[in-house]
């Protein structure tokens, strides 16, 4: 590994168009597990100029298209748009094409006779872990999802005026020994409304800046590499300046591009798909091998196929040329985990309308909360690996 280099991670706001699609297909899975907790939902949702499409395939309670368009539109209206090109009222136009989900997948997926329930899909799915920032996230995509998040937060309250939903971050952090040592550039793109220059969206932007990355971090940062709207003007955006899909912002949602990613989606996706549930139950170990003080990073990857219940392989990367302890670990993880999509769900509680909530500002790094969101983040388990 190298010791010395710079590393750039990018983040992405909930208005941005994609994100917007995300929070909508995480609304289609939440409006099932409300009802029926043991609901299987597949929804992709697709976004452009005051049109949005539902696509997919459900089993669970009958839901009326009138109020799944209701909560579209509600979707929307938290987000902040009500523009021209794109709004929660009438003008933007609401399709739902989803119907029942395959009988050949309800096959392979569901438990009879002594037969557990199985995967949802094949796949490979990757959790990671680090130090570097108290919430064992790698520093760069954290700190680029808390300058959002912070802008989001005011915007919506009315403290940050002049600012529309779909915004980006981008940071990037030299390491010095493998260690994060200093921002060198921060690249900030937001919308905002026609009576606002770029001078002065710069200074309605800065402190945000200032508020998300500790000082040791900014000390070095010099003035001419804070880039901010680079383009120019940003006054149409969302999904009437691009268009968005569901899933297409997953190193975002993850890690930054700092661990690998298994290629799968999160977002309209109800927990038997391990795509989801797998990922979060990597994290979950791989944050509490890391709390456990045991290592300052750990990979791990789980793999399954499409029916079988239990993974195929699992393994685990500490990143300190120690195979012992990578198999220690892994025998660890054999032990005490039940790792099948059915033990995943009851050891986290994933069959609760929780999604809405991971849907921006990343699915990894935030805090758990009563309802059971983010049950992933514990450190619950780090004991096991102090043994």
């Amino acid at each position: 590994m190298k010791k010395n280099y710079l590393f750039t991670s990018e983040s992405v706001s909930e208005g941005h168009p994609d994100k917007v699609c995300d929070r909508i297909s995480d609304m289609v899975v939440d409006s099932f597990l409300s009802k029926e907790p043991q609901s299987r939902v597949a929804c992709e949702t697709l976004t452009t100029t005051n049109k949005v499409v539902l696509a997919g395939e459900v089993r669970g309670p009958k839901i009326n298209n009138d109020e799944l368009i209701h909560n579209v539109r509600e979707c929307i209206k938290d987000i902040g748009y009500d523009q021209d090109g794109f709004s929660w009222k009438e003008q933007t136009k609401i399709e739902s094409h989803l119907h029942a989900q395959s009988s050949d997948i309800a096959m392979g997926v569901d438990s009879s006779g002594n037969k557990d329930e199985g995967a949802g899909d094949q796949g490979i799915m990757f959790g990671y872990a680090c130090d570097e920032t108290d919430v064992l996230m790698p520093a760069p995509i954290h700190y680029s999802h808390k300058i959002l998040r912070l802008m989001a937060e005011d915007r919506k309250s009315g403290k940050l005026k002049n600012i529309e939903p779909d915004s980006k971050s981008q940071i990037t952090i030299e390491y010095r020994d493998g260690i994060p040592a200093a921002v060198k550039s921060v690249v900030i793109s937001t919308q905002h409304s026609e009576d606002v220059d770029q001078k002065k969206v710069r200074e309605l932007v800065k402190p945000y800046i200032e508020k998300s990355i500790p000082k040791n971090l900014l000390g070095e940062l010099k003035e001419e590499e804070i880039y901010v709207n680079p383009t120019g003007n940003f006054v149409i955006g969302g999904p009437d300046g691009d268009s968005g899909l569901t899933g297409r912002k997953i190193i975002v949602d993850t890690y930054g591009g700092a661990a690998p990613h298994g290629g799968g989606a999160f977002s309209g996706k109800d927990p038997t798909k391990v795509d989801r549930s797998a990922a979060y139950a990597s994290r979950y170990l791989a944050k509490n091998v890391v709390a456990s003080k045991i290592a300052k990073r750990c990979l791990i990857q789980l793999a399954y196929a499409i029916g079988v219940s239990k993974p195929l392989s699992i393994y685990v990367d500490l990143f300190d040329n120690d195979e012992d302890k990578n198999r220690y670990v892994e025998k660890l993880i054999n032990e005490n985990f039940d790792l099948s999509p059915r033990g995943i769900r009851e050891m986290l509680g994933l069959n609760k309308p929780i999604y809405q909530k991971t849907a921006a500002y990343g699915h990894f790094g935030r805090d758990t909360e009563s309802d059971g969101s983010f049950s992933w983040e514990k450190t619950d388990k780090s004991n096991i690996f102090n043994k």
